[in-house]
C-alpha cells in the first residue's frame, strides 16, 4: 500500500475506535466498510479489522484500569460465557448467507438505541441486579450468543455487550463501557482474530496503521468517556447505535 492509503487505514481507524471507546462499541460502522471499499473481500476484511480492534481494547484497558472500576466476579462471568460464544460463532460465519445476518442484526442494534432512548434513567447509576446463580445463568447464556455474533458479525456486537451489562446486571453506562472495551476488546476480540485467522485469512500489510489508529482512538475514547458523565455516554451510544443499525440494514 502506498502511503495515501496508511494515512486513509490510520484516519478511519482512529475516528472509528476513538467512538466506539466512547459509546461503547461500534468501530466496525466506519472501519470494516472502509476495508471492504479498498477492496478487501469480506471475510478478509472481517479478520483484518478483528485484529484491529484489540489494539482498541489494549488502548482503552491502558485508560481504564487506572480507574481500578471492575469486579472480579463479573469479569469472570464475561470472559467464561462469552469466549465459547466467540470460537463457535467464528466457525459458522463461513456458512451464514451474509446479507440476511446484517439486516437481522441491523434491526436488533437498531432496537437496542430505540430502548434507551426510552427508558430515560437507565444506566445512570449503579444498582447491582441479577447475580445470583439463576441470574448469572441467563445473564451468561445472553452473553454466550452475543460472542457467537462477535466472532461471525464484528459490526455493533460490543454494544449488545454494553447494553445487556447495564440491563441485566445493574451497571452504569461508564463501567459497562469499561468492561466491554477491556474484555470485548482484548480477549474476545483476540479469540475471535485467532480463530479467523486460522480458518481464513489476515490482510498482515494493512495492519500497521490500523493497529496505530486503533490503540490511540481506543485510549482518547476511554479517556473521553471517563471524563464524561453517563448521561452524555448514554446519548452516544444511542445515536452510534441507531447508526450502525441503519448502516447494517441500508448495506
Amino acid at each position: 500500500m502506498n502511503g495515501i492509503e496508511q494515512l486513509i487505514l490510520f484516519l478511519a481507524s482512529l475516528v472509528a475506535n476513538l467512538f466506539s471507546a466512547f459509546s461503547g462499541g461500534g468501530a466496525g460502522l466506519i472501519q470494516l466498510p472502509v476495508l471492504i471499499f479498498m477492496g478487501l473481500p469480506f471475510t478478509i476484511a472481517l479478520a483484518t479489522h478483528k485484529v484491529a480492534s484489540v489494539a482498541l481494547g489494549i488502548g482503552a484497558t491502558i485508560r481504564h484500569l487506572r480507574e481500578k472500576s471492575l469486579e472480579r466476579r463479573l469479569v469472570i462471568w464475561i470472559l467464561a460465557f462469552g469466549l465459547p460464544g466467540v470460537v463457535v460463532g467464528a466457525n459458522i460465519i463461513f456458512f451464514v448467507p451474509e446479507r440476511a445476518a446484517e439486516v437481522a442484526l441491523g434491526v436488533l442494534i437498531g432496537g437496542l438505541g430505540l430502548y434507551s432512548w426510552g427508558s430515560p434513567v437507565l444506566g445512570q447509576s449503579v444498582q447491582p441486579a441479577h447475580r445470583d446463580p439463576r441470574g448469572v445463568l441467563i445473564g451468561g447464556l445472553v452473553l454466550f450468543v452475543i460472542g457467537a455474533l462477535n466472532g461471525s458479525l464484528t459490526s455493533g456486537t460490543g454494544l449488545f455487550v454494553t447494553l445487556w451489562l447495564v440491563r441485566w446486571f445493574g451497571l452504569d453506562y461508564k463501567r459497562a463501557i469499561a468492561y466491554t472495551l477491556i474484555l470485548v476488546g482484548v480477549f474476545w476480540n483476540s479469540t475471535g482474530a485467532l480463530m479467523l485467522g486460522i480458518l481464513g485469512e489476515i490482510r498482515w500489510s494493512w495492519l500497521p496503521a490500523l493497529l496505530l489508529g486503533s490503540l490511540i482512538g481506543g485510549y482518547l475514547g476511554a479517556h473521553f468517556a471517563i471524563r464524561s458523565g453517563n448521561r452524555w455516554i448514554k446519548r452516544a451510544f444511542e445515536v452510534v447505535t441507531l447508526l450502525v443499525g441503519l448502516r447494517l440494514i441500508i448495506g
